[in-house]
């Protein structure tokens, strides 16, 4: 029997690590991108979808990716030098490994998929497209790790750098297809600053209700609102660092805007909203300098008693 050497085993320990995370990460980031093409309307999502566990999957398959096809490539290289490295008993460990894991995971998802279809369960797009990703991924590794076994690559060398390219060309088309799926990073990021925005005029809203019904005007500024007691100070605008527009409209009305950076997403309108002003709340945008009117109906938002002093004793 040919003796394992240390390079042998690391090498090969290596790229099984390298391999099952680099799959891992690969069916995490497309079920992602699943996700946020068919969203589910019970699961809540973060609003920036690089802050889910997409950034590391991206990260993880594009540096694991790399490394796992890297030394694959230096182990088929070595047993076409040396022949005898192919019978060492940690290859043989490492291709029936994969082997059993991939088959594993293939009769799991068959068993996932008619058992949601004998209980009669929605076989919903989302599902389907999920079960259609494990068993693909599942199946084209049994058969690649099947061919190593019977030394198919090892007789064509040439048919396997094709095969070692397509990897690396359908990991670039994975991570480049994210950025159309969910935009770039940038564009998240900017996404995030504009729900800010409309959380920091939501603030500014409830605290000028919260004004008029304790003295029964509207504040004359937003500076008005600040209050060392209770440690309100009012929220500027994130990007310019600028206080929002306020403008005092009637007696009862007024206005506040934000330059937005672009229009609002779906379901942006679904933040808390402690004041539904007559259904005025709403804080859909389109992109640049956008005002939201709003007025308060007094039978609705009644003055606050005043406090009746303590007698004194």
């Amino acid at each position: 029997m040919n003796k394992t050497t240390p390079k042998d085993f690391f090498l090969w320990a290596g790229a099984m690590v390298a391999l099952f995370a680099s799959i891992g990460a690969f069916i995490g980031l497309v079920f992602d991108y699943i996700n946020y093409a068919f969203p589910d309307p019970l699961a809540y999502y973060a609003s920036n979808p690089y802050q889910s566990g997409v950034a590391y999957e991206m990260s993880s398959l594009i540096i694991l990716g790399a490394v796992c096809i890297i030394l694959m490539r230096v182990i088929h290289s070595t047993i076409q030098k040396d022949p005898t490295r192919a019978d060492i008993w940690v290859r043989r460990w490492a291709l029936f490994l994969t082997l059993f894991v991939a088959g594993a995971a293939i009769a799991i998802d068959l068993i996932v998929l008619l058992t949601t279809f004998l209980n009669g369960e929605e076989l919903s797009v989302r599902f389907l497209l999920k079960v259609a990703v494990v068993l693909l991924v599942a199946a084209a590794g049994f058969m690649h790790f099947w061919a190593d076994l019977r030394g198919y690559w090892t007789a064509n060398p040439k048919l396997s750098m094709r095969v070692s390219i397509a990897v690396g060309v359908l990991v670039v088309a994975t991570i480049v297809s994210g950025f159309f799926i969910l935009g770039t990073p940038g564009q998240a990021r900017l996404v995030r600053i504009d729900e800010n925005k409309v959380q920091n005029l939501q603030m500014i809203q409830s605290q000028i209700v919260s004004y008029w019904q304790a003295k029964q005007t509207l504040p004359q500024s937003l500076e008005d609102l600040n209050d060392s007691i209770s440690g309100f100070s009012a929220p500027t605008d994130p990007q310019s660092h600028q206080p929002y527009v306020y403008e005092v409209t009637g007696t009862y009305s007024f206005r506040l805007c934000a330059d937005f950076n672009g229009p609002s997403q779906a379901g942006a309108d679904s933040y808390a909203r402690p004041y539904d002003m007559e259904g005025q709340d709403n804080w859909s945008h389109t992109v640049g300098y956008t005002c939201f009117d709003r007025t308060i109906d007094p039978a609705r938002y009644p003055a606050n008693q005043p406090i009746k002093p303590v007698p004194a004793q």
